[in-house]
C-alpha cells in the first residue's frame, strides 16, 4: 500500500517526471536519456526521499539533497526556463572582472551582471 508523500516529496516527483516526459531526465545527471518510464519513477521516488527501499535517515537526507538542488537551478526543468546557475553567472562574473564576485551570492552576482 503507497503511503503518503509530503507536499515537498509530491513537487519533486511532479518535476522529475515532468523532465522524463520532456526527455530530459537523465541518469546519474549526465548520463544517457532514461527512456523507461519505471526506471523515470524509481528516480523520482528516490530523489523525493519516498523510496521503500532507503531508511527514514537516507529519504530526509535524499529529499534535503533534491531541494538544495532545486533551488541552485541545477535541474533540467530550472536550465530550460532560462535560468542560470551560480556557476555560470560567477563565469559570466569573471569574464567581465567584477570585484568581489567569489563572495557574491546568486541573488547578487545577477544584479552585478545587469548593472
Amino acid at each position: 500500500m503507497a503511503k503518503q508523500q509530503s507536499r515537498a516529496q509530491k513537487e519533486t516527483v511532479g518535476r522529475v517526471m515532468h523532465e522524463f516526459k520532456h526527455g530530459e531526465l537523465r541518469m546519474r545527471g549526465t548520463g544517457p536519456k532514461v527512456k523507461n518510464p519505471k526506471q523515470a519513477m524509481a528516480i523520482a521516488l528516490r530523489e523525493a526521499g519516498a523510496s521503500e527501499h532507503q531508511s527514514r535517515s537516507e529519504k530526509q537526507k535524499a529529499l534535503r539533497k533534491t531541494k538544495a538542488k532545486e533551488r541552485r537551478g541545477e535541474t533540467a526543468k530550472a536550465r530550460s526556463e532560462g535560468g542560470k546557475t551560480r556557476t555560470e553567472l560567477y563565469a559570466e562574473a569573471r569574464r567581465r572582472d567584477i570585484p568581489g564576485r567569489s563572495k557574491m551570492s546568486k541573488a547578487k552576482l545577477e544584479q552585478a551582471l545587469h548593472r
